[in-house]
């Protein structure tokens, strides 16, 4: 598998759902990623504001072998971004720009930048980003998507927050090339809630972002 800037477009392209893990409990975070690779989700991203998050992402990268995606969210600061590759994330997922998206840029990791305004969509394509993660995408919603992709139709977008199944098909309508879902995939998996209910739900998920 490749896992350059350009491997992790064709992934996103491929997979078109990345799903995020903010848990409470670092042993159901754990459970929860490898849940969601036997199930199929390959990309997943594990937020540093979460629970032991480091330990998470170095206990699933030894469980996963190196042929695996593995991200860390939240990526604020340029410590962040090295203790996440240390750890063994090979994706960096911030929530906008800033010194932790500028130290993956310059790692040569794939980076997932958080963006909102055409300005922040300029300033990130310029750092030579692998993709735009579009955040809060529930303030403007599908129809903020299209408005944004039309000065930069050939830009993939990965709207992020707020998205449920209904909503991930609105923003595929609307030129999303993935979504990044939360809470409406994960549930309470993380914080050591119910794991079949977990898969249950990725296989939806699943089926929502297959082409």
């Amino acid at each position: 598998m490749d896992f350059t800037t350009a491997g992790f477009g064709t992934a996103l392209r491929d997979e078109r759902l990345v799903a995020i893990i903010r848990g409470t409990d670092a042993e159901a975070s754990f459970r929860t990623v490898m849940a969601l690779a036997e199930e199929g989700v390959p990309l997943v991203e594990i937020s540093l504001s979460g629970s032991d998050a480091l330990a998470v992402i170095e206990r699933a990268r030894a469980a996963l072998g190196e042929a695996a995606w593995l991200g860390a969210g939240t990526v604020l600061t340029a410590e962040d971004a090295r203790r996440a590759a240390d750890a063994g994330a090979n994706l960096m997922v911030t929530p906008g720009l800033g010194a932790g998206l500028e130290e993956s840029v310059r790692r040569g990791l794939p980076t997932l930048a958080g963006v909102m305004t055409p300005s922040e969509v300029i300033a990130a394509n310029a750092l030579g980003v692998s993709a735009l993660k579009l955040f809060p995408a529930s303030v403007g919603g599908p129809a903020y998507l299209q408005a944004l992709r039309a000065p930069f139709p050939d830009l993939p977008f990965v709207p992020v927050g707020g998205v449920d199944a209904a909503a991930a098909r609105a923003y595929f309508a609307a030129g999303a090339v993935a979504v990044g879902v939360g809470s409406p995939l994960i549930g309470d998996a993380a914080d050591g809630g119910d794991l079949a209910a977990l898969r249950k739900r990725a296989a939806e998920f699943k089926a929502v972002c297959a082409r």
